[in-house]
């Protein structure tokens, strides 16, 4: 078969360029240190790896936000343990400044000391993070969170939004604690209402507990409860706010509960004739308000040592405690959060050693056995360079 001139250039340069196009390839696989640098090295190990670099990226975001998520809540528990503390010294200075021995001055600087400390938990209470968010407003982060108004109530201009970060495939974490949850809803220690002391109180007694026991018979009411005489003891009449009696206890005794309109209430001491009280619905309470009522307390010197102040005095220790719990309870929220992100942070970690070794064994290049191939290839190339060379230099007037 002849073989015509034309064909065998065109052969042999197809043969050179398919040769320098290997050797390229080769060339480009040792400059990269990858096997794989396009989809048509390995069409099947490329989807793979492209997965694989996917799932590495998603993983490396994720570890982002946990940091994001670590350095707030890190914040948020450090803040809520100061304030944890604080009102620890606070309720020591509280009972510390109701002993009868003191006199009205020494009170005063005790009060005084509760107030220094009160503006030092509501700038905890108010702390921002590095970029100047407020912690403990929920969503509204821009808004300061806590102020005492004109009549010295706490008022909250934060929400109860719980902010989350995305830390893992359908996992969310709360990277703040609403600061209505940690400073505000305490649960009301004596149960679902409030009680109201008068100074006109003349006998030993308190509240212990005032409690719904029937929601479908509940009536909420503000409710006054009367000790009317009847030697050698006293009865109780309970009246609404409409002035009609709602319930009368004969020869009232502190050991038997009062129920009325789905509520029970728990009293314990001895009321006398003529001692009044009132009682409201109060599920929760402040702890700002609670510290806030206890300095006025040591500030009245009338009140401190009277039969209402004392029985004001349990009340607010008990809402003290239940407030400072509350705090307790959002601080290990936050440190419950911080040990979730630690456990998702190492798993993150093994994910990424396990992916990046399955990258290396698609993707990775084997530097002996691509060398060997590339000077494999060089030798073609050269063999077929110099063969075309000599073939095209060959003429027919060579052998006349």
């Amino acid at each position: 078969m002849r073989i015509s001139t034309g064909q065998m250039f065109q052969q042999n340069t197809k043969s050179i360029l398919n040769n320098q196009s290997a050797a390229n390839k080769t060339l480009q696989q040792l400059a990269s240190g990858k096997r794989v640098n396009t989809a048509g090295d390995d069409p099947v190990a490329s989807i793979a790896i492209d997965n694989l670099s996917q799932k590495n990226v998603q993983v490396s975001q994720y570890i982002k936000n946990i940091d994001y998520a670590k350095n707030h809540l890190s914040i948020a528990e450090s803040k809520l343990g100061s304030a944890d503390s604080l009102m620890t010294t606070m309720r020591g200075q509280f009972l510390q400044g109701i002993n009868g021995s003191l006199t009205a001055a020494d009170r005063q600087i005790i009060a005084d000391e509760m107030k220094s400390n009160l503006k030092e938990l509501l700038a905890i209470a108010n702390s921002q993070d590095e970029s100047g968010n407020y912690l403990f407003s929920g969503f509204k982060i821009n808004s300061k969170p806590f102020a005492f108004d004109t009549s010295g109530a706490m008022v909250y201009s934060g929400d109860s939004g719980q902010r989350t970060s995305n830390v893992s495939t359908q996992v969310q974490i709360g990277i703040n604690a609403p600061g209505d949850s940690a400073f505000m809803k305490a649960p009301n220690a004596m149960g679902d209402y409030g009680v109201n002391y008068l100074a006109s109180q003349q006998g030993d007694f308190t509240v212990d507990s005032a409690k719904i026991v029937s929601a479908g018979s509940h009536v909420p009411d503000t409710y006054t409860f009367n000790f009317i005489p009847n030697a050698p003891g006293v009865d109780l009449q309970v009246l609404n706010s409409s002035a009609a009696i709602v319930a009368t206890v004969v020869n009232f005794d502190a050991n038997t509960p009062v129920n009325f309109n789905g509520i029970e209430v728990k009293l314990s001491g001895i009321p006398v004739s003529g001692d009044s009280f009132t009682m409201q619905p109060l599920n929760e309470v402040s702890i700002f308000d609670s510290l806030n009522q206890a300095i006025t307390l040591l500030e009245d010197p009338s009140a401190a040592n009277s039969p209402q102040g004392k029985s004001k005095l349990a009340q607010l220790l008990n809402d003290i405690d239940s407030g400072q719990n509350q705090v307790s309870i959002a601080r290990s929220n936050t440190g419950t959060g911080l040990k979730s992100l630690e456990s998702i942070s190492a798993s993150h970690d093994e994910e990424q050693i396990v992916n990046q070794s399955a990258l290396s064994l698609l993707e990775d290049l084997d530097y002996s056995a691509a060398i060997t191939e590339y000077e494999k290839q060089k030798l073609a190339l050269n063999a077929v360079s110099s063969v075309f060379s000599k073939v095209g230099s060959t003429s027919l007037f060579d052998f006349i």
